[in-house]
């Protein structure tokens, strides 16, 4: 019986205690002065009395963690005291108007947008000085800006000075404030030379890859130097879906390839033994320059430098003690680093690394044919990295993959000469961007095929399985995931002696996990669908056999197309647009290209007029002409009879488009659905009065949350229509915080089932009243 569990690990006496000060930090972060003087005293005063009782089991591992927690805890004291210096947190509870000097220190990134507010842009900066209501602070602490379009010319490493207001960051976060900005930058210092020269490779990269597949062009320069800005966001989401996110961006993994990479240069230049890991902490120090020193990548640096040194034969002895340094100085250099999922996620994927790649390693390779045998460890990297990790990620996302895996391992290969070729691309194109293009088509090859897996695996039916949320969540996942460990070798044994037994409960598992009552899409005898299209809406109404009408779209490229053809709909008999926002109505024009659509029905409220006209040629180009619905209209098509509910006039309060949205009632063949658009509280008061004025009050058996479950619902609304099934069509990690928190809590009080397509994909309701059910299709 062979056993694949990790070998006793060489020295874990740093590890253990830079755990414990990882965990004291986390608790400390937003604390007061006051205790974390006392904490910083304890530890060192304990440390000290500790370790002059040499004698005592285990005494210099405590010593050593009051060593390392006075060291992380006075590092949060030192960085607090420097933020908050000068009244700035006093002028951010005030709100206060302000000129900022500050440097800038990451890439400007759009956020929001296409929805009910205009996109912003975003950047973080250092602030170095303040002057507000007269006074004048020198400091050196973080904020948050965001500006208009404008600031997307910001580069990192400039001095800008420029004039906002302020607003207090949350308790705990990462930076000291919030600043909104009036008006565009002005530059007052450019970047360093160093800091051009790295703006330079990263253009060139950029310009290098253009005429590669879109895929190809967005992952090259994301793997290699961070740049995400040319990846399309629908790959971005598969990618997530799969939990291959950090492959899309500077990781450990693309750290360790570099360093492989330098190390095995200078073995083939003949460079001395001695010398090499000082070249390769150079190349080090470059990449990270050409990546951008933020703190994701430093932390990506310091965990890939600790892979090479684990996966290295020479040096695995070393590879713990290294974690423990790496975990203990990377808090002292950023001790918000201790909340963050990102260093969580990396540093327990490298613990899984010098803990399982080489004895799994070995026996993977076993099972491969010999000319391949020596990729058992390579293989067992992205699998070791992925049994660490599930736990973490149920906080993020309450499912567990079942592709992530399979869909890692098959990417694996494709990494390492994406990044090596990346890199020569980049470099070739200071020089030469022509001769560098040719040069990102053999870098590109590997990328589209990372991306390819990505896409295909994200499409797979059933890809996960859903799983509870939260801590608990969370920690029964680490529970079944360490029977495994510790059991597999003898759950592999009594498996090959029983083999039918361990068939039998293989098929229960899938029985009570398939996320549907069907194995296959769509589920027989659905009513309504409402589809994932990510941050957005678009909900089938099933008309007939093949025949839907459609309400809304969600934005371009979102997935409407891929809904509408996994339902089999060969005939959209109606197409309702709520209202114009591009997270209803993007994906308008691609379901007019692609079906033939018999009526299309629109708000009376042309807002954002930009976006109606888009629909307006998109139906010119069909032969169709928009019509308006509005409150009191009847509409039948086929099996689904509606009664529009509003909007009964123009609101100006709140977001004019959201509250002119169209609010559907709708009977598809005896199920009784509301949908609710994107009103607020102001058309929601509305719709409360149209809903108490009917002549005969329905059984309603769904209700489609308004607004992606924002936080602007009418409690008194939500009360009195006593739906037992709620559905909430959202984008996962989205910007805008949906569902809001107190939307779910007043959902669970009034009793619903609340499902999300963030969570479960594609969402089909069957039956009505007693035999109403739902079906998840699964992400």
């Amino acid at each position: 019986m062979e056993d694949i569990r990790p070998s006793t690990p060489s020295d874990l006496r740093l590890l253990l205690p830079a755990c414990v000060a990882w965990a004291t930090t986390a608790a400390l972060l937003a604390a007061p002065p006051w205790l974390l003087a006392a904490v910083v005293a304890t530890s060192a005063g304990g440390a000290l009395l500790v370790a002059r009782r040499r004698s005592a089991r285990g005494a210099a591992t405590v010593a050593l963690c009051g060593v390392v927690v006075a060291l992380t805890v006075g590092a949060v004291a030192g960085h607090r005291g420097l933020r908050g210096a000068g009244s700035l947190d006093e002028l951010a509870d005030q709100r206060a108007v302000g000129r900022l000097q500050a440097e800038v220190v990451s890439d400007p990134r759009t956020v929001g947008g296409g929805s009910e507010r205009a996109s912003k842009t975003m950047v973080r900066l250092r602030l170095t000085s303040l002057t507000a209501r007269g006074a004048t602070s020198q400091l050196s602490t973080p904020v948050l800006a965001f500006g208009d379009d404008r600031w997307k010319a910001v580069r990192w490493g400039q001095q800008v000075d420029v004039l906002g207001r302020l607003q207090p960051a949350q308790p705990g976060d990462d930076v000291t404030a919030i600043v909104q900005v009036r008006g565009p930058p002005r530059v007052t210092v450019e970047a360093s030379a160093v800091v051009q020269g790295a703006e330079r490779v990263r253009a060139g990269l950029r310009d290098a890859v253009a005429g590669v597949p879109e895929d190809a062009a967005g992952l090259v320069p994301g793997l290699v130097i961070g740049d995400t800005s040319l990846t399309p966001p629908d790959l971005v989401t598969a990618m997530t879906a799969v939990q291959m996110s950090h492959l899309s961006a500077v990781s450990g993994s693309n750290v360790s390839v570099v360093l492989a990479a330098f190390t095995g240069l200078c073995g083939v230049v003949g460079l001395p033994r001695r010398l090499r890991p000082v070249v390769a902490l150079v190349g080090l120090a470059g990449f990270v320059v050409l990546a951008r020193p933020e703190p994701s990548v430093v932390r990506a640096a310091a965990m890939g430098a600790v892979g090479v040194i684990g996966i290295s034969a020479n040096r695995h002895r070393a590879a713990f003690p290294a974690l423990g340094a790496a975990i203990v100085v990377l808090l002292c250099y950023d001790p918000w680093l201790a909340r963050s999922y990102g260093f969580a996620l990396s540093t327990l994927a490298t613990l899984g690394l010098l803990l399982f790649a080489t004895p799994w390693g070995e026996a993977i390779g076993r099972f491969l044919p010999g000319p391949i045998r020596s990729w058992g460890p390579a293989l067992a990297i992205p699998l070791a990295a992925q049994v660490m990790c599930g736990p973490v990620t149920i906080l993020l996302q309450p499912s567990v993959s079942l592709v992530g895996v399979p869909a890692n391992l098959a990417a694996a290969p494709f990494v390492g000469p994406t990044t090596v070729l990346g890199i020569a691309t980049a470099l070739v194109a200071v020089v030469s961007v022509p001769v560098a293009h040719l040069l990102a088509w053999p870098a590109a090859l590997p990328a589209w095929l990372i991306a390819r897996i990505a896409r295909l695996a994200a499409d797979v039916p059933h890809n996960a399985v859903p799983w509870p949320g939260g801590p608990p969540g969370a920690a029964l996942l680490a529970a079944i995931t360490l029977v495994a460990v510790v059991g597999g070798p003898r759950i592999a044994w009594w498996g090959r002696a029983r083999p039918v037994l361990v068939v039998a409960l293989v098929l229960l598992v899938v029985a009570l996990t398939m996320p549907t009552t069907s194995a296959t899409w769509p589920v027989a005898g659905w009513r309504a669908v409402v589809c994932d299209v990510g941050q957005g809406d678009a909900i089938v109404l099933r008309s007939g056999e093949g025949r839907a009408v459609v309400v809304d779209t969600g934005t371009p490229r979102s997935g409407i197309r891929d809904c509408l053809g996994r339902l089999g709909i060969r005939q959209i008999d109606a197409l309702l647009l709520t209202h114009f926002h591009n997270d209803h109505s993007g994906g308008a024009e691609e379901v007019l290209d692609g079906w033939p659509v018999s009526t299309l029905l629109v708000t009376a409220t042309r807002d954002p007029e930009a976006q109606a006209r888009i629909v307006d040629r998109a139906a010119a180009a069909h032969h169709l002409t928009p019509v308006v619905v509005g409150a009191g209209d009847e509409l039948r098509f086929g099996e689904v009879q509606a009664t529009v509910l509003g909007p009964r006039r123009q609101i100006r309060e709140g977001s004019v488009a959201n509250n002119a949205s169209v609010v559907l009632l709708a009977d598809v063949a005896g199920t009784t659905l509301l949908l609710t658009g994107d009103i607020e509280t102001e058309a929601a008061a509305d719709v409360r009065t149209a809903w108490t004025q009917l002549a005969r009050h329905p059984d309603l058996d769904v209700l489609k949350v308004a607004h992606h479950g924002s936080a602007k619902q009418d409690q008194r609304l939500l009360a009195e229509l006593h739906a037992p099934l709620a559905l909430i069509s959202v984008g996962l990690d989205n910007d805008y915080g949906q569902p809001a928190p107190s939307a779910l809590e007043t959902l669970r009080r009034g009793g619903y089932q609340v499902a999300r397509t963030d969570e479960s994909g594609d969402l089909a309701v069957l039956g009505h009243g007693p035999t109403l059910r739902l079906a998840r299709r699964g992400r």
